[in-house]
């Protein structure tokens, strides 16, 4: 099996999973050729096997002119069983070429159709997201698979690295710097959780105000800036507990991630959490922009060892009946050899919307 995948993505949750999804068609046999931007951090984790075309395809750009011609050539002559673009950018690459199915793949909820018009399947990594295309108008074919993480627990760094007592409780949280994330709630929500520590790991935009309001709210002194890290899961594996206050979250690879690490989770009740957390079973939930409930969430994992037991257990039961690598990949795999997938898994991975 050839597949084609076009992916400008920078870095994220997003992103470790495409590389995810590379590697584990890529022990399956399937040979691979993608184009993404240059200079990626993530571009030494995939397999070698993988054959990789680097290019911004900007607008300004003579890569934006040659590009599509160059991918639409190599679709000709390489005869590939699929081409994926992912998110809208990629798919607008898709070449308008018979013989390979043609997919798209998003993961957040699409403002407009008009860049898949060479796209046959839309997947969807939620049933929320495929609702919304289908809401839009799609009148092709739509497919939920969701993603999956590496699920073996990441050696966790010596807590000297940031500083931070041995006996300290920990809050790690993870992801780009951006409004929409709500680090701000987490900084507020910690803030409340006396002697706690919190741990962003990650960069964006929004640093200088995250740091501005630590100092503000009197805690800079408890907060450890970790940076981008190429391995988040061993900044994750040291910490007690994972705070997620995403304001608009489609999934929540970062939820996925923090499980993989068996590190208990409390989210705020954005559009991907509420699909796969269950409230005291996996995890907490509590209302957007609430950083009291967030606070009281984090300290009552700090005070009930049972409670953190429990949904930590829960935790690692849903990655492994729900976001498994062995059934995601399967059914990406029947989606390519268009045969049916999913039909006989019980879990919503690989279904028809």
């Amino acid at each position: 099996m050839k597949v084609m995948h076009f992916h400008f993505g920078k870095d994220g949750g997003a992103e470790r999973f495409f590389v995810h999804l590379l590697n584990g068609l890529a022990e399956r046999g399937v040979e691979q050729r993608i184009v993404i931007r240059p200079g990626r951090n993530w571009k030494q984790k995939i397999d070698p096997s993988v054959e990789v075309i680097e290019s911004h395809f900007r607008t300004a750009s003579l890569d934006r002119i040659l590009l599509p011609l160059r991918m639409a050539a190599m679709a000709r002559s390489w005869k590939p069983d699929a081409i994926l673009g992912w998110m809208p950018k990629g798919a607008k690459l898709v070449p308008n070429v018979e013989g390979p199915l043609r997919l798209t793949r998003l993961g957040d909820y699409p403002t407009t159709l008009k860049k898949f018009r060479n796209v046959d399947v839309v997947v969807c990594n939620t049933p929320g997201i495929a609702k919304h295309v289908r809401d839009m108008g799609w009148q092709r074919d739509v497919r939920v698979i969701s993603n999956f993480t590496e699920s073996v627990p990441a050696a966790p760094i010596a807590r000297a690295e940031l500083d931070t007592p041995e006996d300290a409780f920990v809050v790690s949280a993870a992801g780009r710097f951006v409004p929409r994330k709500g680090f701000d709630v987490v900084l507020r929500a910690v803030a409340k959780v006396p002697d706690a520590y919190l741990w962003l790991v990650g960069n964006g935009e929004e640093e200088g105000n995250l740091r501005g309001l630590a100092d503000e709210l009197g805690m800079a002194q408890r907060v450890r800036f970790a940076g981008w890290q190429s391995n988040p899961g061993a900044y994750v594996a040291a910490s007690d507990c994972f705070a997620v206050a995403s304001r608009h979250e489609p999934l929540g690879n970062v939820v996925l991630e923090a499980w993989a690490q068996d590190v208990p989770v409390v989210s705020t009740r954005s559009e991907g959490p509420t699909w796969f957390m269950r409230d005291g079973e996996n995890g907490l939930l509590v209302d957007l922009d609430d950083h009291d409930a967030m606070a009281d969430g984090i300290a009552r994992l700090r005070n009930d060892a049972e409670l953190a037991t429990t949904v930590v257990a829960g935790g690692r039961r849903t990655l492994q009946e729900r976001f498994s690598k062995e059934a995601v990949t399967q059914a990406y795999i029947d989606l390519f050899a268009r045969r049916e997938a999913g039909a006989s898994d019980p879990a919503p991975l690989a279904t028809r919307a």
